[in-house]
């Protein structure tokens, strides 16, 4: 499988240039040259496999032969080493669980499998480091702290908002230590991801090989698919259609779905939530991309103004606003209006959703009401317990603290304060 820059001023490259790369020299993001779908008796028999063997047919045409095939089996299975489960909310309503895994967020399972990856490249290069250089709003700084944790052969640095992720967010990309760094922006996420961007294309950086693992990178992007095939094994025997809601920011996990359904993966249609950062929503009303700097919200990981993997959506379409509005709708809400769903949801159902999901769930509803015999499927992106701020006061209850978040609650917080581009550099120096 090659790869080609979606900015088309760039060499092609293998899956493991892409990889180690990140992000293509024109600044262009990674895409796949060819989709070919899956076998019809693939998606017949897909509840007589695992979720392995699911991953595995899905994954595997991305990576080629660079990664031998039980290598990348194993790769696979230490990725998937938690559950996905679709729980029942209300009628023909599911919440797709994605925060079961070490770090309590959907992206555990994209910054595992990259880690896992990476590692394999690096194998034979006793003398080559990379630098992983990664932004988060959120979740994403947690998950690969966590997924890179000791991985042979790579420094991982992470740039966060100062004030604008959680106190437990915070603590999981702060308190690890070895090889990983963490540093604090006087700014919002765009700021730290412009500060990537413009890293990875400074020649004077070369000699720290670095490579991002936001989900502009290809193996941090990919695997996001897999949730979706969990949730159709899951609900296939419903015989109705299915409509998936992602609560988005960057627009890595619902790009992703795209991608399954592009697999051949039976999905009748996407809903893009967002907070008030709703640069696609306007999109997809008046066909003018007009990204703006984004608005802190109780929904912080979805605080996006200007989301990377958009580009890689319109890739799919062709840039058909016409055809894509077929498969696609876009909704946006507001603080507000999340926190009634939330208190809603749980005062109906019991069932206890946090910002994202709320804001999921909301355009879901919406979504709904042109699609009258489907099935609603909202992600829910990370535990509650990592919003306890916003959801203990707003359905007034106590949460239990997972033992995933207990092991950082104690642990001191270690980051360096820096403001502009030219600290960064120093930093890596």
């Amino acid at each position: 499988m090659k790869y080609y820059s979606l900015n088309h001023n760039a060499p092609k490259v293998s899956f493991e240039e892409a990889v180690i790369k990140g992000l293509a020299t024109d600044r262009g993001l990674y895409f796949p040259e060819s989709i070919t779908p899956l076998s019809k008796s693939f998606f017949e028999n897909i509840e007589k496999l695992s979720n392995a063997e699911i991953a595995f047919e899905a994954i595997q045409q991305f990576v080629g032969d660079e990664i031998p095939t039980e290598t990348l089996k194993e790769i696979i299975k230490e990725t998937l080493c938690f559950d996905f489960p679709t729980v029942k909310v209300e009628d023909d309503i599911y919440s797709l669980e994605l925060y079961h895994g070490p770090t309590m967020a959907f992206k555990d399972v994209g910054a595992r499998f990259m880690s896992r990856c990476l590692g394999y490249f690096n194998k034979d290069k006793i003398d080559n480091k990379n630098t992983v250089l990664v932004a988060t709003s959120g979740d994403t700084g947690g998950a690969v702290a966590s997924g890179f944790l000791g991985v042979q052969g790579v420094e991982v640095v992470i740039l966060y908002p100062s004030g604008k992720v959680s106190d437990i967010q915070e603590r999981q990309l702060t308190t690890l230590g070895q090889n990983i760094k963490a540093l604090e922006v006087d700014g919002v996420f765009d700021d730290c991801q412009d500060m990537v961007k413009k890293a990875f294309l400074d020649n004077s950086l070369s000699h720290h090989n670095l490579t991002s693992a936001n989900s502009i990178n290809v193996a941090r992007w990919l695997p996001q698919m897999f949730y979706f095939f969990f949730a159709y094994k899951q609900l296939k025997s419903h015989n109705k259609p299915i409509v998936f809601s992602c609560p988005s920011g960057n627009f890595g996990n619902i790009c992703a779905g795209i991608i399954a359904k592009k697999l051949g993966l039976p999905i009748e249609h996407f809903v893009a939530s967002t907070n008030v950062n709703d640069t696609v929503p306007r999109f997809m009303k008046n066909g003018i991309y007009d990204a703006k700097s984004s608005i802190a919200t109780i929904s912080n990981a979805m605080d996006v103004g200007n989301p990377s993997n958009f580009i890689r959506i319109q890739e799919m379409y062709n840039n058909d606003l016409e055809l894509f509005k077929k498969d696609f709708s876009s909704y946006s809400y507001t603080d507000e209006e999340t926190l009634k769903i939330m208190k809603s949801i749980y005062k109906s159902t019991g069932y206890i959703a946090e910002p994202h999901g709320a804001v999921g769930y909301l355009g879901l509803k919406k979504e709904l009401k042109n699609h009258s015999n489907a099935i609603g499927v909202f992600l829910e992106t990370a535990h509650p317990i990592k919003f306890l701020d916003v959801v203990e006061p707003a359905l007034e209850i106590k949460l239990s603290i997972p033992s995933q978040i207990e092991s950082v609650l104690n642990k001191d917080k270690v980051s360096k304060r820096i403001k502009t581009y030219e600290d960064l550099k120093s930093f890596l120096g």
